[in-house]
């Protein structure tokens, strides 16, 4: 069997056919007694590697979450689609809204080289805040290789072909282990999870961990400072020609 280790990335998120709903105040959404579940495009990921492990070509995978205790079932569910080991990096729930993009990749890129993994699995973007930088952040973090939006995966050796869709069609790109590499929809459809799996899984240990252990500072998250209006449009200048554009610009001060 290959020694290539995956890390595979997974979110909780309010499950994509809950209807979402704005607390009174604006300041987000509703969350409480609202169904929660695996970040879809994350599960896209867990199942890539699952399939690399059962071609003999990964020798572990290794699902991590990152947020409040609640996330121990999310990792039970990748455990119980076949993910070997479960890592919990714990936040308070009261910090949770500090956690952004930035400060995962930190995580993942700490528990990356913590784990001496060759692959980070990752969705390409989560369905509650559709940012799309977590992969790149983490990629520049571990100055690795990364290809985004994968369609289409194949691995040999140390390379790793990864297949996209663009507007012109399709592009291929080979990378080099280790890589970051984050799933798109059409890379594959993810199983369900049997009743024997999720009773296996339910009896597996996660191991707990804060993103200190990591030295990760996830206490704050850049802000923006000031948010100025945007500066007035004004009409343009009509003109016939080359030359009046000319004379207009020099009767304005502009040329």
């Amino acid at each position: 069997m290959a020694e290539l280790r995956a890390l595979v990335g997974v979110k909780r998120v309010i499950d994509y056919a809950v209807k979402i709903r704005v607390k009174p105040d604006k300041s987000g959404v509703v969350t409480d007694g609202v169904k929660h579940s695996m970040n879809p495009f994350c599960e896209i990921a867990v199942e890539e590697a699952v399939r690399l492990k059962e071609k003999k070509l990964l020798k572990e995978v290794i699902a991590v979450s990152c947020g409040p205790k609640q996330c121990q079932e999310t990792l039970r569910t990748a455990l119980a689609m076949g993910a070997d080991r479960g890592i919990h990096v714990e936040v308070p729930e009261g910090e949770v809204e500090k956690l952004g993009p930035l400060q995962v990749s930190r995580v993942l890129a700490a528990l990356a080289q913590k784990e001496k993994v060759g692959l980070v699995l990752l969705g390409k973007q989560a369905i509650d805040d559709d940012c799309n930088q977590t992969g790149q952040m983490t990629a520049a973090m571990l100055d690795w290789p990364q290809g985004t939006f994968a369609s289409k995966l194949s691995l040999e050796g140390d390379k790793l072909t990864v297949e996209r869709e663009i507007d012109g069609g399709l592009e291929t790109v080979r990378l080099k282990l280790p890589a970051v590499v984050t799933a798109d929809l059409r890379l594959n459809e993810p199983r369900y999870a049997t009743l024997p799996n999720i009773m296996k899984a339910k009896k597996k240990k996660i191991e707990m961990m804060k993103p200190a252990d990591l030295g990760v500072d996830t206490s704050s998250r850049v802000a923006v400072l000031s948010v100025e209006d945007p500066p007035q449009r004004t009409a343009g200048l009509k003109v016939e020609s080359v030359e009046d554009l000319v004379a207009k610009l020099k009767e304005a001060g502009h040329v």
